[in-house]
C-alpha cells in the first residue's frame, strides 16, 4: 500500500522549507509517496525527489578542510543499536530508535541529480564517500537499485569514490566497480564489528551474517579490488578480549582484507538512550561499568583506548595485517595507498587495482600525513578479558580493575572516525529521549 500523507514533517505546504532539514530535503514538496510492502514487514519507505546529491562536509576542527559525501538513503534497516547516525533522523521529526530502523527515506532521483551536479564547471573531482552516514547497501537497495547509477555517474565524471557498507548487496555491483576502478580511484570497505552470531543478531539485527560479509570481502578481492575491514566499534567488556579480537582479525585476514581499521565504541548525544536501553535488557551486569566510562564522555576514556591499542597491535602483527587510515572529515578510507603495519612502517596494499586509492583526501594539504583511527576490533563472547581495562571507575565488584594505563594511546582522527554529514548537529539539536527509555548516562 502507499500514500503521500504519512510522513510526519511539519510545513506540508508546497515548497515549504526547513533550515535544519537534511541536505537535499529542505523542501517537503519532494515527497512522492510512502510505501509499505510485505517483503519488508514493519518498514515504511518514503520516496522523495532530492534537490541535491552531493553533501559538502567541513571539518569540525575549523581547519578549513572538507570532504564530500552522498547518502542515497536516510535511516537504515540494519538497525545497529550503537549507530552514531541515529540522531540525524530527528531532523525529519522521526525518533532515533524504531523510526530510524523502520522509516527509510529513499532519494529515488539521486543518480540523475548527481549527474547534473558533476557536470557543473565548478566541480573539481574531489573524492566522494558513500556509507559514512547511513548504509547505501542496506536491504532497500535490492528494491531501488540506486547505487549502479551513482557508481556510473561518479566514474564517468572522473570522480574518485569510496564505499563503506555492512551490506552484501555490494557483491552485485562488483563488475561495475571493477569497470569504474579502471577510470578512477575506488576504495571499498566492509564494516564487521561482531563475530559471534548470537550477539550480532542482538546488536545488529538487520545486518547480513558475519560469514556473508567476509565472503563479500573475498569476492571483491578475487575481482582484483582492494577491500578493507572496519572492526568498528569494539564494545568494551563485550568484544575486546584477546581471543575474540584474534578471531576477528584472523578471519578478516583469511578473507583477504587489504587492511583493518578499528575504534572503540563512541556514544553521541541521542545514541546513549538507545544503547543504554539495550544494555539494561541484555547485559545489566555492565550498566555501571558503561556509566563510569561514558557518563560525561562521547568517546571511551583515553586510558582505555591506549589499553586497546596495546592489545590489538600484536594481533595485527601476528596476522600480517596493516592498519588502514581513515579520512577524519568523511570517515572514509582516506584514499590513501599507505597502510601502517603493526610495527609503524608504511606498506602498500597487495592486489590493488592500478591507480586505485592513490588520490589525496579532499582538503588535505601537500604532504599531509594520514591519520590513524582509534582502536577497535571485534569478536564476541561476553566474558571479561584478563587484565585491567583502564578508564573505568574504582572497582565496586570483583573483576573490575582500575588504575592508570602504562600503555601509549593509538593515534586517532581529530574528528569522529565516522563523520556525519552535518557537523553542526551537536550545537543545534538536543537529543530526544523517549520517556519510556531509562536514562543511564
Amino acid at each position: 500500500m502507499c500514500s503521500n500523507g504519512g510522513m510526519r514533517w511539519s510545513g506540508q505546504a508546497i515548497d515549504a522549507t526547513r533550515s535544519d532539514a537534511l541536505p537535499g530535503l529542505e523542501s517537503n514538496s519532494g515527497l512522492v509517496r510512502s510505501v509499505t510492502t510485505p517483503e519488508f514487514a514493519g518498514v515504511t519507505f518514503h520516496e522523495v525527489l532530492a534537490k541535491s546529491a552531493l553533501n559538502r562536509v567541513p571539518a569540525a576542527d575549523g581547519s578549513g578542510t572538507y570532504g564530500w559525501t552522498i547518502n542515497p538513503y536516510r535511516g537504515c534497516s540494519h538497525a545497529c543499536v550503537y549507530c552514531f547516525a541515529r540522531p540525524t533522523h530527528t531532523y525529519l521529526e522521526f525518533d532515533g530508535g524504531a523510526d530510524f530502523d523502520q522509516q527509510i527515506v529513499v532519494k529515488t532521483n539521486v543518480a540523475d541529480v548527481l549527474r547534473r551536479e558533476l557536470r557543473k564547471p565548478s566541480w573539481d573531482r574531489h573524492p566522494v564517500a558513500l556509507g559514512t552516514n547511513t548504509d547505501p547497501y542496506q536491504r532497500a537497495e535490492g528494491k531501488y537499485r540506486l547505487m549502479p547509477g551513482v557508481i556510473r555517474a561518479l566514474a564517468e565524471s572522473g570522480t574518485p569514490f569510496s564505499i563503506l557498507t555492512k551490506g552484501t548487496l555490494m557483491r552485485r555491483d562488483v563488475p561495475l566497480l571493477v569497470e569504474a576502478a579502471r577510470s578512477v580511484p575506488v576504495d571499498l570497505a566492509m564494516s564487521i564489528a561482531v563475530y559471534d552470531d548470537e550477539l550480532q543478531q542482538q546488536v545488529e539485527p538487520g545486518t547480513p551474517t558475519t560469514a556473508a560479509r567476509l565472503a563479500t570481502v573475498r569476492a571483491i578481492r578475487d575481482a582484483g579490488l582492494t577491500c578493507s575491514v572496519f572492526l568498528m566499534p569494539v564494545l568494551p567488556y563485550i568484544t575486546d578480549t584477546r581471543a575474540h579480537l584474534d578471531d576477528a582479525i584472523g578471519r578478516a585476514a583469511a578473507a583477504g582484507a587489504s587492511s583493518v581499521m578499528y575504534s572503540a565504541l563512541h556514544l553521541r548525544p541521542g545514541v546513549k538512550p538507545w544503547w543504554s536501553a539495550w544494555l539494561q535488557r541484555t547485559r545489566p551486569d555492565l550498566v555501571e561499568r558503561y556509566r563510569s566510562m561514558y557518563l560525561d564522555n562521547t568517546y571511551a576514556p583515553k586510558d582505555y583506548r591506549r589499553w586497546l591499542a596495546e592489545r590489538v597491535r600484536p594481533i595485527l602483527r601476528a596476522h600480517g595485517m596493516g592498519l588502514g587510515t581513515v579520512d577524519p572529515t568523511t570517515g572514509s578510507m582516506g584514499f590513501s595507498n599507505r597502510l601502517v603495519n603493526a610495527g609503524g612502517a608504511p606498506t602498500t596494499p597487495a592486489g590493488a587495482v592500478p591507480g586505485a586509492g592513490l588520490a589525496t583526501p579532499a582538503g588535505a594539504g601537500p604532504g599531509a600525513a594520514p591519520t590513524t583511527p582509534a582502536g577497535a576490533g571485534s569478536g564476541a563472547g561476553l566474558a571479561t578479558p584478563a587484565g585491567a581495562r583502564p578508564g573505568t571507575a574504582p572497582a565496586t565488584r570483583a573483576g573490575v580493575i582500575s588504575g592508570p594505563s602504562p600503555f601509549e594511546e593509538q593515534s586517532r582522527p581529530t574528528t569522529s572516525p565516522l563523520k556525519r554529514a552535518d557537523p553542526g548537529f551537536d550545537q543545534r539539536l538536543a537529543p530526544r529521549v523517549e520517556p519510556s527509555l531509562p536514562t543511564l548516562f
